[in-house]
């Protein structure tokens, strides 16, 4: 009984973990307004901080660094790539259009994984799967007024399901091994390319940085994106992945109230009837998904 009692509170407390992860990362996205410098510099800001947090907690919690194989420096690496391009995709959606528009059409990263996973594991798609998909599509077109390439809105939504798509990947990407690493680890290594990627861009535009750009990142790196990443791998550890991504699809309501008290980013009634069936369609395909041992990450 002494037992049980210790995973319960252990359970417990990887749930609250979980929450306040999701809960961190709904409010990143509002960064993408708060900065007011390019995507590639929020990008390498953001990785740069997490890098250094990252490698601050490795050495104080003595964890080793180094990988176990070349094959794990390269698959870490190439995700820290694909970190890169879905953290500019999704700033860059947010610039362009609203953070309504850039978390909802981001949130449809599963409807990438559905036809990317059985291309790469040699598996059959299911029909429900394509059927809750193509809903969420049909979501995407509901939130936009007009499709339109030359309006703002729909080209944040070209944005959005760009940083959907690169996240499905990384998705893709933890299936082939890099979950055997610790929580801390993983990070540093995907940050540290990540930043090591957008660095030579960011001295190309020689950006003019202010004091509150500067302490801006620094709080984008540190408490959402270094803590909050470590906290939602943490939950992993007794937490059903399935049961994660539920509590994932929490991220972009979060960002959308955020938005609303903070920003004064209402979002009009199509946006919230486009958003319900997209997430609505997320929600249901996740429950009635089989387990999948596929880590999805968040911002």
């Amino acid at each position: 009984m002494q037992y049980t009692g210790i995973v319960s509170k252990e359970k417990t407390k990887d749930l609250i973990f979980l929450h306040l992860a999701v809960f961190l990362f709904g409010f990143s996205a509002l960064f993408g307004r708060f900065i007011l410098l390019s995507p590639v510099v929020i990008v390498f800001g953001r990785t740069f901080v997490a890098m250094i947090m990252s490698l601050i907690l490795l050495k104080f919690l003595k964890q080793p660094i180094k990988l176990k194989g070349k094959h794990d420096y390269f698959l870490l690496c190439f995700n820290g790539v694909f970190f890169a391009l879905h953290w500019f995709t999704f700033f860059k959606s947010i610039q362009v259009s609203n953070i309504a528009i850039a978390v909802l059409t981001f949130s449809t990263y599963p409807v990438f994984v559905t036809f990317l996973e059985p291309y790469f594991y040699k598996e059959k798609i299911r029909i429900f799967d394509m059927v809750t998909s193509f809903i969420a599509l049909f979501g995407v077109f509901l939130i936009l007024p007009r499709v339109e390439l030359s309006d703002n809105l729909t080209q944040g939504a070209l944005w959005g399901l760009a940083a959907g798509l690169t996240c499905a990947f990384l998705g893709i990407a933890s299936k082939k091994g890099i979950e055997k690493h610790s929580a801390l680890v993983i990070p540093f290594y995907q940050n540290l390319t990540a930043a090591i990627v957008a660095f030579p861009f960011v001295l190309y535009m020689k950006p003019l940085l202010e004091v509150r750009d500067v302490l801006l990142l620094i709080l984008l790196g540190s408490l959402f994106t270094a803590v909050s990443g470590t906290l939602y791998v943490k939950s992993l550890s007794t937490m059903k992945v399935q049961f994660a991504s539920i509590v994932t699809c929490l991220e972009p309501v979060y960002a959308i109230i955020f938005a609303a008290i903070l920003l004064d980013e209402i979002p009009s009634v199509r946006t919230l009837i486009g958003g319900t069936v997209i997430l609505g369609a997320i929600l249901l395909a996740t429950v009635k998904s089989r387990h999948k041992e596929l880590i999805l990450p968040v911002n």
